[in-house]
């Protein structure tokens, strides 16, 4: 039934997209500017939860869960969608009706029409990246060359100690690493299946980059739980992530970063809730996110620094969704944490203990 029983004539006549559920959040209806801007069918959106529209990182099953009675709550820049329909971006206005159910006002974003800005690229930007991949590639493999010559030496004259032996075992690693995102830039390929990973040991080659990059001028500190299980992911995917958080903090001239791990139990993460999640977070004491940027911080291109490219955060945020995760933060000059949560499976004999 229409919201406080307007006819529904009155409601298709509005330009506005109108959608209104149930208390439950199951969708009773909507006007013709929202189906027609959906590009759905009014007859196949009954009964859908209104926060399944959600394309986005869960904002809008987030406020449906939190929205108090005589609450209003204005989102900006969300994406919507139907089932595998075409996506669209839109301030969404979300109050409650006098019956206990929703009603969702729907404003287009005109400058990102049909795109989220977080996840796409334009055309021209792509082929550049492209270009700078192949032109990349050469000096890596010099890298490389020079990386294998000096492993040799150190092997055959026995020089060097334990610490320069792991130096070029880690240039090594990071130019086959390099080298293999150059290639996913060039041939892009489907993900990789997830395998087995102890994410401390993630953690660990983070935080060999960081102190080869930093030196003493970072105290790097560890603020693990060893009792964490092993659970499926990219390992160098979530390396990539967490690496781009570490380093946004010492370039925002942090002097502590810590890297802590929980584990949360009955997790909202989007629409779903998870039993079991990892809570990974990277603290540091530096400036903090400008106040300008809080908005936008996720959208590529968007920087705080002048020589910044605004790609990294946007990476780490699309390897927290390919892993059903979330990625937010929280930031005041002198504390800025960004929060990893990453669902976990329950292993069978701890559900039967």
């Amino acid at each position: 039934m229409p919201p406080d029983s307007i006819p529904a004539p009155a409601l298709d006549s509005l330009t506005t997209p109108l959608a209104w559920s149930d208390a439950g959040g199951a969708i009773l209806g909507c006007n013709a500017a929202f189906s027609r801007w959906l590009g759905v069918s009014a007859r196949r959106l009954p009964g859908w939860p209104l926060a399944g529209l959600d394309a986005g990182d869960g904002r809008l099953a987030a406020a449906l869960a939190r929205t108090t009675m005589d609450e209003s709550l204005r989102l900006r820049r969300t994406r919507l969608r139907y089932a595998d329909g075409e996506e669209r971006f839109a301030d969404l206005w979300l109050s409650r009706l006098d019956d206990g159910g929703w009603l969702l006002e729907v404003h287009p974003v005109d400058e990102f029409p049909g795109d989220d800005p977080a996840l796409l690229l334009p055309s021209a930007l792509s082929a550049s990246l492209k270009g700078l991949a192949h032109e990349l590639r050469n000096p890596l493999a010099g890298v490389k060359g020079a990386a294998q010559l000096l492993a040799r030496r150190l092997d055959h004259g026995n020089a060097g100690n334990g610490d320069s032996r792991e130096l070029v075992a880690l240039i090594g690693s990071e130019v086959d690493r390099l080298t293999a995102l150059l290639d996913q830039l060039l041939t892009p390929a489907p993900p990789r299946a997830h395998a087995a990973l102890n994410i401390h040991a993630v953690l660990e080659r983070v935080l060999r980059l960081a102190e080869s990059e930093a030196g003493w001028a970072v105290r790097l500190v560890r603020d693990y739980d060893p009792s964490l299980p092993e659970f499926a992911g990219d390992a160098d995917r979530l390396m990539q992530a967490v690496w781009n958080l570490v380093r946004n903090a010492i370039e925002a001239g942090a002097t502590q970063v810590t890297l802590r791990t929980r584990a949360e139990h009955s997790v909202r993460i989007a629409d779903a809730v998870h039993a079991i999640a990892l809570r990974l977070e990277i603290g540091d004491d530096g400036r903090g996110v400008p106040e300008e940027l809080a908005e936008q911080l996720f959208l590529p291109l968007v920087s705080g620094r002048a020589e910044g490219s605004g790609l990294g955060l946007a990476l780490a945020q699309q390897v927290a969704r390919e892993h059903r995760g979330s990625l937010a933060y929280r930031s005041r000059p002198g504390h800025t944490v960004f929060t990893l949560l990453l669902p976990m499976p329950i292993e069978p004999e701890a559900v039967s203990e």
